[in-house]
């Protein structure tokens, strides 16, 4: 048994990375297992493959862990923290009833029509709901929707929906609640302001469906049942935290430390997410006219109040561009390309390559743009660069196209600054895959010169503000307590010579707008 006073378990769940963490008291990670999924394939009412999560998988592996940290650490807690636009439908038995559907799988356009006719326009709900129109069923409500015409069958057999984290703190409590980081977060159900049910949910007709007790996100939501216990070797009192969304959970620790101040944190992964909290804890959200029809929402941070959030595919643009880079160049998989501030000059001042937005349409800053490279006058689709029949001759000169395609970034991130209400006396913290490319902050700090520009080093926050939700669960104690426990590393990042950007960054946006 290792010496300490009590073990906290999260378990955090991404789109990629399935993770238990156990951490100790003082809020130090002192374990943790990965593994990744693949999806189970289920057919619609259509006979169309859709891909589904794999629960009882995870519920397995999971379990099997969770028994294995129980016979070396006190285990006392436990938190979930997952990923967005993902619930589960749950039948009188408590289990599930309904696949568990990727909200990556994009039905048609038949069918986001059809979505919107039943619940209402895409702007009367962005400016009720803080929700912006996203593709796919990255809107919570769709996935709904997409039950209840799909698999009707199923759908039919549920006695409760329950948001993602809240699905897995009632597999090992038996209490269902809704709590609002998740509920919040680009779902359409949730008025924000008026901390109730949207209209769309009388639209899908699922208000009985829902849970009736609301929890704060660091509330205790209940100890683990006895067939828990027995499962998991562990104590039947055990304490489980109500749940929350991964963002808001790597949002909380700067929250504790750097309580009161204005700065937006720039996580960045697959989607680089740019949330700013309301530094006077305003806990009115208010949508502008600019960010109506844009990818600009509201997050309600753990405290409850409204984290303007703006986001789009960085992470997963890098990946696609760096594939093909080296799928062309027939380099090894571990290779990555690498440039300078000179290339970067170079670009901006040559105007002759541009990277455009967007890889999955109708996502990101710029829903309208067309995915692709813009190289000396000709246009090259991102859906027809793959086959490598017809690629730019820029893809073969790694300093330049490794440059075009950090601008594209920075312009990306800055446009999702301003979206997110960016001011002069806005701290940016980066944190996560971005941190560590060192072009891409330069290129920032010198874009952002009036901002303190930092990159910051938290071993895995998500995992860490989970394991905070769960230690308030279980002692009571305030955000503000852990702040000693918790220590980020702050690295500023000095301006450099940009000149040309903005003269750049006008064309670039004329090139995407022409698409």
């Amino acid at each position: 048994m290792h010496p300490m006073e009590a073990g906290i378990i999260v378990i955090d769940i991404g789109m990629t990375n399935k993770k238990i963490a156990l951490y100790d008291e003082n809020l130090v990670q002192q374990d943790a297992v990965y593994k990744n999924f693949t999806p189970v394939m289920v057919k619609d009412s259509r006979g169309n493959d859709v891909p589904a999560h794999d629960l009882a998988g995870m519920e397995e592996w999971f379990s099997s862990q969770i028994r294995t940290f129980a016979l070396k650490y006190p285990v006392r807690a436990i938190a979930v923290s997952c990923h967005g636009a993902t619930f589960v439908c749950v039948g009188k038995d408590g289990n599930p009833c309904a696949p568990c559907v990727f909200y990556t799988y994009e039905p048609g356009e038949d069918f986001q029509k059809a979505f919107y006719e039943r619940c209402g326009s895409a702007e009367e709900l962005q400016k009720a709901t803080h929700t912006p129109k996203f593709s796919s069923m990255i809107n919570m409500a769709k996935g709904i929707f997409f039950l209840q015409n799909e698999f009707a069958d199923d759908f039919a057999k549920t006695d409760i929906i329950l948001n993602y984290p809240q699905y897995w703190a009632y597999r090992l409590t038996k209490k269902a609640c809704y709590e609002t980081t998740f509920l919040s977060c680009h779902t359409y159900l949730w008025n924000q302001n008026s901390h109730e049910w949207s209209s769309v949910v009388d639209a899908l007709g699922i208000r009985d469906k829902l849970p009736a007790s609301y929890m704060q996100t660091f509330g205790k939501l209940g100890n683990i049942t006895k067939e828990a216990a027995e499962r998991l070797s562990l104590s039947e009192d055990v304490v489980v935290a109500a749940g929350i969304h991964d963002s808001n959970a790597s949002l909380l620790p700067y929250l504790a430390v750097n309580s009161g101040e204005d700065f937006i944190l720039n996580s960045t992964g697959t989607w680089c997410v740019a949330m700013h909290p309301a530094s006077d804890k305003n806990r009115t959200a208010v949508c502008g006219a600019d960010d109506i029809g844009k990818v600009v929402f509201f997050n309600r941070s753990a405290l409850d109040f409204p984290v303007k959030t703006a986001i789009f595919l960085g992470g997963m643009e890098v990946d696609f561009y760096v594939r093909l880079f080296r799928k062309i160049n027939k380099k090894d998989d571990g290779y990555f390309p690498c440039s300078d501030m000179e290339s970067v000059r170079k670009v901006l001042a040559e105007k002759r390559i541009f990277v455009l937005p967007e890889l999955v349409s109708g996502s990101g800053q710029f829903p309208n743009f067309r995915g692709g490279i813009h190289c000396d006058g000709k246009f090259y689709p991102a859906s027809q660069l793959e086959s490598l029949e017809d690629v730019p001759a820029v893809l073969k000169d790694e300093k330049e196209f490794y440059a075009a395609l950090v601008i594209s970034c920075v312009i990306q991130s800055e446009t999702a600054f301003v979206r997110a209400q960016l001011s002069e006396k806005t701290a940016i913290f980066t944190e996560g895959g971005f941190r560590k490319n060192a072009l891409y902050n330069t290129l920032l700090a010198s874009v952002l010169c009036k901002n303190e520009v930092c990159t910051t080093s938290l071993k895995e926050a998500t995992a860490l503000g989970g394991a905070m939700t769960a230690l308030m669960a279980l002692s009571g104690k305030n955000l503000n307590d852990f702040a000693p426990l918790i220590s980020i590393e702050k690295n500023p990042v000095g301006p450099e010579n940009a000149d040309g950007y903005e003269s750049y960054k006008k064309i670039w946006l004329e090139k995407g707008e022409s698409k």
